[in-house]
């Protein structure tokens, strides 16, 4: 009987726990069991099974560290480029574009080299002949008789001005001792010379900068218009501050090929060093910098003409160290290691800085296309009959290369250097002149082959054959100062007649482009009267007040052109072109 009962009571737990059992969730048993199989029992709607798949799996990795593991996920790891092709492409495009920056920069650091030389060369073949030409007419008026209003032309009157600005300051030159400030500069100590070679490199941006300035200021003075034979007097002011300046910028580069010379001749090279250590300065000063386009042409002008002027002064100092070894060759392979020394430096300095400069610019190699296609429109368009300014002078804006203190201190190491005596030493300076102006001569006509190429290549031809403005096409009434400050600019003009295409001459100096010739716009100023012409209101006597009718009240001259430079300064925008930006500012080195 106790059997029995005893036998229910367990059959009986026995049918509740099976009970128990299939009331129960089904995954739980999988979940003791560590075991995921996909049953019956299971339907895959539920959704579960990912899910608990995966953090089951996720606490067996942690659960289960290895070392062997990690190796091998960090062996075989893989990624995927192409995900951020964008990102690499434009990588490789700045690694492209470094690598062709040397090619493209000394291109355009040849092309503006050989246009300084040019320019230079003018100085010493050309230049002479044009003042004996300009002599000539002066003698012979008397016997020709006088027709017209010049006495001599505009490009004559400065011809003979720049001639006598070189014979003045070369017999100024004469007052300096080389040899005392040679010895003078030796005496100093290294650091004092570095510091003073420094200061001087400043000073002559400075120079440069507002040098070329008091030139245009002369050449303006002496042969704009005048209504009476007193205004000529205001001329010999101008004349003496441009004396002045040539002669004090001619010491200045004379201090500073003294310097050179000095490092050259020290014992230890240790100014030298320093002095080439001085252009990987620069590197700092210009390469963390915002740059755009504009400001790096600017930069790649200075750096032409650094180039070149470093050139002269390496010549200066080879000069004066043959001299005092009395022209032995031997002295000059001693030279050559230091001198070469300097150019590499000059060059790789340069190579590394427009690298870096276009790398963190995002600027592409062939913008120094674009610079070459601007300096050679510049060499075009002075060549044409009706030019502005002369070849040289656009040089001098544009790069801040001033040839004429250069030339002085030339003309003075030379003639210190070299004795001349007797005919056959005569003849043979003869012969090294007729061998400057072939050279001149050749350089000349490759440049402007060359630079035509180019102009055409950058279909820049359009703008060499752009219409003048009619302000100096007007009536033949004498124009006034303010008209001729500048080549006329179509910004005051009321109307415009189309007229057969003719070469333009290009903007002078004053303007802020020489090379620009902007299409017209009369939207800057009120419209004149249609009956009155632009040289009206100064030839003509007082007139009593317009009618009714008439809106726009009549101005004088000085009320127009302060209109007109008004009007300019709200026109201007930030961003110009290469063609309009100003042709010389401090060297080409201000930043915007």
């Amino acid at each position: 009987m106790a059997d029995s009962s005893g036998t229910e009571l367990s059959e009986e737990k026995e049918a509740e726990t099976e009970l128990k059992k299939r009331q129960k969730r089904p995954w739980d048993d999988l979940h003791k069991s560590a075991k995921i199989g996909l049953t019956a029992e299971l339907p895959e709607t539920l959704g579960f099974y990912d899910i608990s798949a995966v953090r089951r799996e996720q606490r067996e990795q942690s659960a289960d560290p290895s070392l062997t593991r990690f190796i091998t996920a960090e062996l075989t790891r893989g990624y995927f480029l192409e995900h951020n092709e964008a990102k690499y492409t434009e990588r490789r495009e700045r690694v492209y574009t470094c690598m062709r920056i040397p090619k493209e920069l000394e291109k355009l650091m040849i092309f503006g080299f050989f246009l300084c030389v040019d320019a230079f060369l003018y100085v010493f073949t050309l230049l002479p002949l044009r003042v004996l030409l300009a002599m000539l007419r002066l003698l012979t008026l008397p016997c020709c008789g006088f027709s017209g209003s010049r006495l001599l032309q505009p490009a004559q009157v400065c011809d003979m001005l720049k001639g006598l600005i070189l014979v003045l300051c070369f017999s100024m030159m004469h007052y300096v001792d080389y040899s005392m400030m040679y010895h003078l500069i030796r005496g100093q100590s290294v650091i004092k010379l570095y510091l003073i070679y420094n200061m001087l490199e400043v000073a002559d941006r400075l120079f440069s900068s507002f040098g070329q300035d008091i030139l245009d200021a002369l050449y303006w003075t002496a042969t704009e218009p005048k209504e009476r034979k007193r205004d000529n007097i205001g001329v010999i002011p101008h004349f003496i501050m441009a004396v002045f300046y040539v002669f004090l910028h001619a010491i200045l580069i004379m201090v500073q090929a003294s310097t050179l010379n000095v490092a050259f001749n020290s014992h230890n090279k240790s100014l030298l060093t320093i002095m080439m250590s001085n252009n990987f300065v620069e590197i700092k000063g210009s390469v963390f910098k915002k740059f755009e386009k504009n400001n790096l042409f600017q930069m790649s002008n200075s750096d032409i003409k650094e180039r070149f002027t470093s050139y002269v002064l390496l010549l200066i100092v080879c000069l004066r160290n043959m001299e005092q070894f009395s022209w032995n060759p031997d002295h000059l392979w001693i030279l050559f290691p230091d001198v070469f020394m300097v150019v590499t430096s000059e060059v790789a300095v340069d190579i590394i800085k427009h690298a870096f400069i276009t790398k963190f610019n995002d600027i592409t190699a062939d913008v120094y296309s674009e610079y070459r296609a601007s300096l050679a429109f510049d060499l075009v368009s002075s060549r044409q009959k009706n030019a502005c300014t002369d070849y040289s002078d656009s040089v001098a804006r544009r790069m801040g290369f001033i040839p004429l203190p250069l030339a002085v201190l030339l003309i003075r190491v030379v003639m210190s250097s070299v004795k001349v005596q007797g005919a056959l030493s005569y003849s043979c300076v003869f012969l090294f002149y007729l061998g400057l102006v072939s050279l001149k001569v050749l350089n000349s006509i490759v440049l402007l082959g060359k630079s035509c190429v180019y102009v055409k290549r950058a279909n820049m031809e359009d703008k060499l054959f752009e219409r003048p403005s009619a302000t100096a096409a007007s009536s033949g009434k004498t124009p006034s100062k303010a008209d001729q400050d500048r080549c006329p600019t179509p910004s005051g003009e009321t109307k415009v007649e189309q007229i057969p295409t003719t070469p333009c001459s290009p903007p002078s100096s004053s303007s802020s482009s020489v090379t620009t010739q902007p299409t017209p716009r009369t939207d800057l100023f009120p419209p004149l009267p249609t009956d009155a012409s632009p040289a009206a209101p100064s030839s003509r006597p007082p007139t009593p007040p317009p009618e009714p009718e008439q809106i726009t009240p009549s101005f004088s001259k000085e009320e127009e052109d302060e209109a007109q430079g008004a009007s300019e300064l709200k026109h201007r925008t930030p961003k110009k072109d290469l063609l309009e930006i100003d042709r010389f500012t401090i060297c080409g080195n201000r930043i915007d």
